[in-house]
This record gives C-alpha cells, sequence and structure tokens, in this order.
C-alpha cells in the first residue's frame, strides 16, 4: 500500500554545514509515528523541511511525496494547500506560535476560510465546535479572547484546534506536551489519541519523552546527528534496541517495576555539524566501537520485518561480532 507521506534522501544543508543526512522515511494512513533523539538530532528539522518551513538560506534536497506526489520544492499556491489541509503540525511552543494581537477567533476562523472555504456565522459556528472539541471551557465566549489570556495548556489545545481546522490527513506534533505540569500533559495526549481514534488521521509525535512515544506509537525511529539510526515497531524497539544509541537511550530510563537497577548514561554530547567524526557518528561514544566504527558512516539496513538499523556491529550476537556486508 501506497504510504501518505515518504520522505527519501532528505538532505538539509545551512550555508553548506550539512545537518540532515539522507533521511529514508514513511507514514502510512492512520499510523503513528514517533520520532525520538537528543536535542540537535534533527528531529524538527526533518519535518519543518518537508513542509517547506525552513529559512531560504537552508539547502534542502532529496524527495518528499505526498500520496506518490512530489512537494519538495512546490509551488507556494500549491504548500499552502498542503499545509494545514492536507498535513498540519502543531508547534513546541504555542504561545510563540500563535498571534498574541488576534483574537482565537480570527486565528482558528483563518485556517477554516483557508482549507475548508468558510465564511460569517458558519465560520464561527465551527471554530466554536473546535474549541469544545478540545476541551476549552466556554467556548462561545472565549473566542474573542487573546492568547495572553489562556493557560499554556489551553494554548496548545488551541493550537491542537487550529491543526484540525483544515482536516488534515497527517498530524505532526512537535514536542505537544513541553513545559506542561503532569496532569495536562495527560491530558493533551489522552486528547490526541482521541481525535486519531475519531478521524482516523496519521500522528507523526516528535518527543524527547520516551514514555509517551511508547504509549502513543506504533513504530519509532531514532534521530542521531541528522540520520536515523534505528527503526523498527515500537514494542520491538523497547523491548530489545539494537542500536546501541537506542540501547543507551532506553537504558537511561528508570524500570516502573522490578528490581533497582543503576541507570545508563551515555557519555559525550551530540557531536557539532561543524566537526562530524569520519565514520559512524555515534562511534566516539559508543562502548561497542570497533575500528571499523571510523572508517565510513554505516548504512541503514533491514534486519527482519519492518525493521532497520543502522550498525555493523550484531548487538544480538556478541559485541565484537562485525557484520560483514556493512564493510563491503
Amino acid at each position: 500500500m501506497q504510504p501518505l507521506v515518504s520522505l527519501d534522501g532528505l538532505t538539509v544543508a545551512f550555508n553548506g554545514i550539512k545537518v540532515l543526512d539522507g533521511i529514508s522515511l514513511s507514514v502510512g494512513r492512520g499510523e503513528a509515528v514517533g520520532l525520538v533523539g537528543e536535542s540537535g538530532s534533527g528531529k524538527s528539522v526533518t519535518w519543518l523541511a518537508a513542509l517547506g518551513l525552513l529559512p531560504k538560506t537552508a539547502a534542502v534536497s532529496g524527495s518528499v511525496k505526498l500520496e506518490g506526489t512530489e512537494i519538495l520544492g512546490a509551488s507556494p499556491s500549491t504548500m499552502d494547500r498542503v499545509r494545514g489541509g492536507r498535513v498540519a503540525m502543531i508547534f513546541q511552543d504555542p504561545a510563540s506560535a500563535l498571534n498574541p494581537v488576534l483574537t482565537i477567533r480570527r486565528q482558528v476562523g483563518e485556517s477554516l476560510a483557508l482549507h475548508r472555504g468558510l465564511s460569517g456565522a458558519a465560520i464561527h459556528a465551527e471554530a466554536r465546535r473546535l474549541l469544545d472539541l478540545v476541551g476549552i471551557p466556554d467556548a462561545e465566549r472565549r473566542l474573542s479572547a487573546y492568547p495572553h489570556e489562556f493557560s499554556g495548556g489551553q494554548n496548545q489545545r488551541i493550537m491542537i484546534a487550529m491543526a484540525l481546522a483544515g482536516n488534515p490527513d497527517l498530524l505532526i506534533a512537535d514536542e505537544p506536551t513541553t513545559a506542561l505540569d503532569a496532569t495536562i500533559q495527560a491530558q493533551i495526549l489522552e486528547l490526541i489519541r482521541r481525535v486519531r481514534r475519531e478521524t482516523g488521521m496519521a500522528i507523526v509525535l516528535i518527543s524527547h519523552d520516551l514514555g509517551v512515544v511508547a504509549e502513543n506509537c506504533d513504530r519509532v525511529a531514532v534521530m542521531y546527528a541528522g540520520s536515523v539510526v534505528e527503526e523498527a515497531p515500537s514494542v520491538e524497539l523497547f523491548d530489545d534496541p539494537l542500536h546501541p544509541y537506542a540501547h543507551g537511550l532506553i537504558g537511561s530510563l528508570p524500570p516502573i517495576d522490578g528490581p533497582r537497577r543503576r541507570l545508563t548514561a551515555i557519555a559525550g554530547t551530540v557531536p557539532d555539524p561543524k566537526a562530524m567524526p569520519r565514520g559512524c557518528a555515534f562511534a566516539p561514544r559508543c562502548v561497542h566501537a570497533a575500528a571499523l566504527c571510523g572508517t565510513k558512516p554505516p548504512r541503514l539496513r533491514a534486519v527482519g520485518e519492518n525493521r532497520r538499523v543502522a550498525c555493523v556491529i550484531d548487538r544480538r550476537a556478541r559485541a565484537t561480532d562485525i557484520i560483514g556486508q556493512a564493510a563491503e
């Protein structure tokens, strides 16, 4: 079956410095895909590039297809229909994403007019319905309010309402629970799950919170230094991570049950894009690194059905077992 959105060899560079290196990823209709990794891994840049939202100083190449139609480099009028109408994005900081001098009705109404052709009383009625849907109390009165009159959690709900205004096929949620307390986080995530069940739309969830991703996603892609290093069904990844970086991320989480254990920390930091290691970008931080790891970047290869990993070491066998095909 043709994926809803497919990225192939997506690369981004700023002033000649590569920050995204050949991302290949697909999202099927109704699927929930998680993107995880440390800050600076390229999670947000991937989807900003795919939607043409990076500044003109960014050099973007590769392919982005929406149901088989190439949209990377498409005309502004085409992208205006895609953004919000087919693919919507919830940004990390709702307070800065909303316009402080426009009412909520004006901002939600703009999406309704652009993507659904509504006007006048129809916009008002649908905007009120969307605010009711996302749990804003007294929606009729608060349509006339401004963003500063809402809490952080309520602003995030309004962002979700704006994203839903165009009835998108794909919702990209970029750290949707950042800076929210635990109770509000749970409410926002439950809202996204409910909307997905009721509308059947696909979701890409970008998050540092591995627990949130494990609970809400069917498939997970682990990113490091501008590349996908492992991709697997959620259950398989969290039960048995194959890439040393994915293993380190999951090992740093405290277990909810079972015996207490010392958490595993990953030494070092994500490399500077200006000074990337010659071979595997993770090799300087990897406890299993071998000589081959410093020669050339490993390619993302299939290791079973619906699973890919970019590593020359077979962790399931022995830490020193080098995969022959990767050395070719």
